[in-house]
């Protein structure tokens, strides 16, 4: 299957991508996962035009990466430098890797399939993936732990009073408080 033969497919209530010519169906993300979502794109995009940086682009935008047989992903969110923001055509699917994608990580994902998409992404050049993950701490906190590439090497989000330790923190209300045991709350 190629890029043009997928825009004209629709599936009702299915998410579609293409994977060196092989059409990938899925069920719609949960609830949880658009909502964080919805919050990063919101942050993205509020930074992005108050800098003027480029452009962003919500969940299921299909972008080209390879051709011959073509792969066509759709990140959660991804951003695209002002610069390169002109190779997005109208119609169809941009031929171009955005400069960041967010690969939100879902509860049915297995790590190994969102480690080779992210592997994808990056070796078509895309400079910064995101991989935020909902995770459930201890004391029943929902917590959102995120790892994030550049280039070859993995980089962790951290609680910056903890030093590099990597855990998970939470975000509640205005605050961030750490979800290990014995910290305050």
């Amino acid at each position: 299957m190629t890029s043009e033969e997928l825009e004209m497919l629709y599936i009702p209530g299915k998410r579609t991508e293409l994977l060196r010519g092989q059409l990938v169906v899925r069920e719609p993300p949960g609830t949880e996962h658009g909502r964080i979502s919805a919050s990063l794109a919101y942050f993205i995009i509020a930074y992005v035009r108050q800098h003027g940086l480029g452009e962003v682009f919500a969940q299921d935008t299909g972008f080209k990466i390879e051709s011959g047989p073509d792969t066509v992903r759709a990140p959660d969110v991804a951003f695209l430098a002002r610069d390169r923001a002109g190779q997005v055509p109208r119609r169809g699917h941009a031929p171009v890797a955005p400069d960041l994608i967010v690969e939100i990580v879902s509860p049915g994902d297995a790590p190994s399939e969102v480690l080779a998409k992210v592997a994808a992404w990056l070796g078509a050049g895309v400079r910064l993936a995101l991989r935020p993950a909902l995770v459930r701490a201890r004391r029943g906190c929902g917590a959102l732990s995120c790892s994030a590439w550049r280039g070859r090497r993995q980089h962790y989000l951290t609680d910056s009073s903890r030093g590099a330790r990597r855990h998970p923190v939470c975000f509640r209300r205005s605050r961030t408080r750490s979800c290990l045991p014995g910290r305050a709350r």
